[in-house]
């Protein structure tokens, strides 16, 4: 009887989080903007989005300028950079306007970004659990990538060490931008 109502609590607990998402593709979310306020991501359906969890203290925030670069020179043929600042790794600011104040400061970032948000764990929110199970996991570390489809279900990772300017990201991105909207 134990292991009946073991599995019975998980399937619930599957279901919810399951529920929780309820969006058939990435461009179904509804996430916060670090300034407040929502920011919804079917705004950008149909165009390339590179997410990457970020954070202000850490080895790999220079990348931040690799970013803005690709922002700037991708924009105009569609591409989305989206900045998602999680603490998961004890090394970002605990409020999303310090957290604005230096990305604005420090690297003039002008790419869309969300409030805080949790990108591993058990308090991962659902917009990433979507993202790791369709592109290779969960974060490891800050400045994981993924790269999504104009379609919203096909994601790619790419790991913190890949960098803004690492042939194997700029390829993946022009292939995307290459790619027939659907």
């Amino acid at each position: 009887m134990a292991s009946w109502t073991r599995r019975a609590a998980l399937a619930m607990g599957g279901m919810l989080m399951a529920g929780e998402a309820l969006a058939e593709d990435a461009f179904g979310f509804r996430l916060e903007a670090i300034e407040g306020g929502p920011l919804d991501l079917g705004q950008w359906r149909g165009r390339p989005m590179l997410v990457v969890n970020t954070a202000s203290f850490c080895g790999f925030t220079p990348q931040y300028a690799g970013l803005q670069k690709l922002y700037e020179t991708y924009r105009p043929r569609g591409l989305v950079v989206l900045g998602v600042p999680s603490q998961d790794f004890n090394q970002e600011s605990a409020d999303n306007a310090t957290v604005k104040a230096f990305c604005d400061a420090t690297y003039q970032v002008e790419f869309p970004m969300t409030g805080l948000m949790h990108v591993r764990g058990p308090e991962t929110h659902p917009f990433f659990r979507f993202l790791s199970d369709r592109g290779g996991g969960p974060p490891r570390w800050n400045f994981h990538k993924y790269l999504v489809a104009r379609d919203g279900r096909t994601v790619h990772g790419f790991r913190s060490q890949v960098g803004p300017d690492t042939p194997a990201l700029v390829q993946a991105i022009e292939t995307a931008l290459a790619a027939a909207a659907s």
